[in-house]
């Protein structure tokens, strides 16, 4: 009987992490992009317009009105991209996204939003999540996915210091609320207002002229930054101020 029993708790032993084993593979697997082929100038596809989500922050190496096109065809400035990601990140500079390449990708990747940054912290302030806005949730948390690749270029920038979210997306009553524009921004997840630690909100903003954002400005205490120009969201002139 001893025996038996023994055996029982050995089988449900075996079971239990048999179980666990399991969970944390699809884990694993919920939190890593599938890189199936090495990506380069001329490729295109769906694995390409994710690359460029993910690397539209090293959009250009001075202040410069531009950003990556997120078009899943990889050219010249995706080329560009790729190699200043890469450079940052300590790779060879290649401008070609292989094995190493995608790896520090998905280095970046979390089920809960980016390395650095969790999608709460972009919750509208009023208890709406991602709800209520000019577009629906499912793509206002496609847009702020979006806008955390980018602010994960400028914490590298900054020499990796933290980054606090102000405010990120804005249902439409708490952006009346707080005296928002009739067409702001953050009612489409495409804006945030931050603060770096220890740097000046004139320093953030040059980060920012580098890292693909068209609209931003400064308020006392914190700098504001949106992708205004490349969506069509009634506002696609670039405004730095």
């Amino acid at each position: 009987m001893m025996k038996m029993v023994q055996r029982t708790i050995g089988t449900l032993g075996l079971a239990l992490l048999f179980t666990l084993a399991l969970s944390l593979i699809s884990t694993t697997d919920a939190e890593a992009y599938s890189w199936n082929r090495t990506l380069s100038e001329g490729s295109s596809g769906a694995d390409v317009r994710e690359l460029q989500i993910r690397v539209a922050g090293w959009a250009a190496d001075s202040a410069s009105q531009t950003f990556v096109a997120v078009d899943g065809q990889f050219g010249p400035g995706t080329t560009a991209a790729v190699k200043r990601f890469q450079r940052a990140y300590g790779l060879s500079a290649d401008g070609i996204a292989g094995p190493a390449t995608h790896a520090k990708l998905n280095a970046l990747e979390t089920s809960t939003g980016t390395k650095n940054f969790n999608y709460s912290e972009f919750h509208s302030k009023d208890g709406s999540g991602f709800r209520n806005g000019k577009v629906p949730e499912a793509t206002v948390k496609e847009n702020i996915r979006r806008l955390m690749y980018k602010l994960e270029a400028i914490r590298v920038k900054a020499g990796n210091k933290a980054i606090t979210i102000n405010s990120g997306f804005r249902s439409v009553s708490h952006n009346s609320n707080v005296g928002g524009a009739s067409n702001s921004q953050h009612m489409y997840g495409i804006a945030a207002d931050i603060n770096i630690s220890g740097v000046s909100t004139a320093t953030a903003k040059n980060y920012a002229k580098t890292s693909g954002f068209s609209g931003m400005y400064n308020e006392s205490g914190f700098v504001h930054l949106d992708s205004r120009a490349e969506y069509s969201y009634g506002s696609q002139a670039w405004w730095w101020e």
